[in-house]
């Protein structure tokens, strides 16, 4: 059983430009800095880290989960930061459709960020952390060549599951961790950004012990999973979230 995603780690090819967007503009504490890395704390239950490298970097696209009663603060502090919040429907950055509210930007290394909202979520569990409000990492993007076989192994591998099968896009879901497997032919919205295969390290909470394998790699992903009892299986029902997070 997934619960959330504990920890996503990035390339960057500069730690002191991460450490000014993040810690700067985005307002996340940052909890550890050497030379090469960088982390910061996005929720009591989730971090984001960013490893220092010498090659080009393949952007990354991932969302983060903010409240939905407080979704107009955190744009708000975006915009007060300085920060570039893309064009969508009719050249709105603001996209509110059917309970649903989010923003996308780009950071130093050009990776794309989403705020995204949703008024279904019940905020009475996880409380928005920080200045953004955050709740939780929503989505990891995660392009590749073959959409089935690679979904069919994060179902296999991590018990998680999908409302239905496409073979072009998918949302694969464990607990409050959403996959989105996408072929690489199909670009990133709302800038048609070229969907490349970043080098990212994703790290899964699990409420139960590991007694087996907690390291993975398949299309060139890496995985591994992390015992977080304080993450409950039981928040997820507290979050009213769909069946298929269960």
């Amino acid at each position: 059983m997934i619960t959330h995603y504990a920890n996503l780690e990035l390339l960057t090819v500069s730690i002191q430009g991460v450490k000014q967007f993040y810690e700067k503009a985005l307002h996340l504490e940052m909890t550890n800095e050497t030379t090469e890395f960088i982390q910061f704390r996005l929720t009591p239950y989730s971090t984001l880290s960013f490893k220092e490298s010498y090659e080009p970097i393949k952007p990354a696209h991932f969302a983060i989960q903010v409240s939905y009663q407080l979704f107009t603060n955190a744009v708000t502090l975006l915009k007060k930061s300085g920060v570039f919040l893309l064009a969508q429907n009719e050249g709105n950055p603001i996209d509110e459709h059917n309970g649903r509210k989010n923003v996308y930007f780009r950071d130093c290394d050009g990776n794309l960020l989403e705020l995204i909202a949703h008024d279904y979520i019940h905020e009475n569990k996880l409380k928005g952390y920080g200045k953004l409000n955050a709740l939780y990492i929503r989505e990891v993007g995660f392009p590749v060549k073959d959409v089935g076989k690679f979904r069919s192994w994060l179902k296999e591998t991590f018990n998680m599951k999908t409302d239905e099968d496409d073979d072009y896009f998918n949302f694969v879901i464990g607990g409050t961790a959403y996959a989105v497997v996408v072929s690489e032919k199909r670009p990133w919205i709302p800038i048609a950004m070229k969907a490349l295969p970043p080098n990212i390290k994703v790290t899964l909470g699990t409420p139960l012990p590991l007694t087996n394998q907690q390291n993975f790699i398949n299309s060139g992903y890496q995985f591994s999973l992390v015992h977080t009892p304080e993450f409950q299986h039981s928040f997820l029902q507290d979050l009213r979230l769909p069946p298929v997070c269960y």
